[in-house]
């Protein structure tokens, strides 16, 4: 045996690994991932049926092709939104451990699961994380949007473009829907460039997660400002209404 893989031996015996969904211990046997086999498995999509273009779970009794209350208010540039798990446990573990423990290495797992959802008929699509403040950047090192962004891209073959800044906003943690809407509102800008980038084109919009809305809507009137033909929401987690209690607090928006 190689003291390489001594050392791993060794480290499996002495300082396990946890499952960052459930906090569990990962037994080497079961390879070198982040999360555990069981907690994969229970990452599970939005359930069926659903809005053809939010995305959202209808509710009973609810007619097939009736008008979807989630998204009724969208601006029309805003043409869909795709989500590839719900908010439960443990994908709301995830979404924390990447967004505020400083798990980058996540961005690979929740991005191919992200890529596996985007819409396929996009041509020439322009991927654009949604930016956070200077101030978050500088105590989290990074920007998670952008990390599941670089992830989408790397998986559908594109480049991603930071075109829009956040000069200014606060958490949205504990805030209600329209404090929400109040908080983000015109809170993004379009970073200028010598011929816009934006312009004629469609924009996959990358987060971590969608709740209200109201981040993706602010996003989305920035690069409607920008003369972008379309938008399309991507996020990792969609948060349901009645997805049930979740164990922390994500910080989504």
């Amino acid at each position: 045996m190689n003291l390489a893989a001594l050392t791993k031996d060794l480290t499996d015996l002495f300082l396990p690994r946890g499952c960052l969904g459930c906090r569990d211990r990962i037994p080497p046997e079961e390879g070198d991932g982040l999360v555990c086999p069981r907690c994969l498995t229970l990452l599970r999509p939005p359930p069926s049926p659903r809005c053809l273009r939010c995305d959202a779970p209808f509710g009973t009794g609810r007619p097939k092709g009736a008008p979807c209350m989630e998204c009724a208010g969208w601006p029309e540039v805003l043409v869909s939104a795709r989500a590839a798990v719900v908010l439960e446990p443990p994908a709301d573990a995830l979404v924390y451990a990447l967004k505020y423990d400083g798990w980058r290495a996540l961005g690979g797992l929740m991005g191919g699961r992200m890529a596996r959802v985007c819409p396929g008929d996009l041509a020439d699509p322009l991927i654009v994380p949604v930016p956070t403040t200077p101030g978050r950047q500088r105590t989290r090192g990074y920007n998670q949007a952008l990390v599941l962004a670089e992830t989408v891209a790397e998986e559908l073959g594109e480049e991603v473009s930071e075109v829009l800044s956040r000069p200014r906003g606060r958490t949205q943690v504990a805030l209600g829907p329209s404090e929400r809407r109040v908080n983000v509102e015109e809170s993004f800008v379009a970073v200028r460039d010598p011929g816009s980038r934006i312009r004629g084109r469609a924009v996959i919009l990358i987060d971590d997660v969608l709740t209200t809305g109201a981040t993706a809507l602010s996003a989305t009137a920035a690069l409607a400002g920008e003369g972008a033909s379309s938008v399309h929401l991507l996020t990792f987690a969609r948060a349901l209404p009645f997805g049930g209690p979740r164990r922390r607090t994500a910080g989504v928006s």
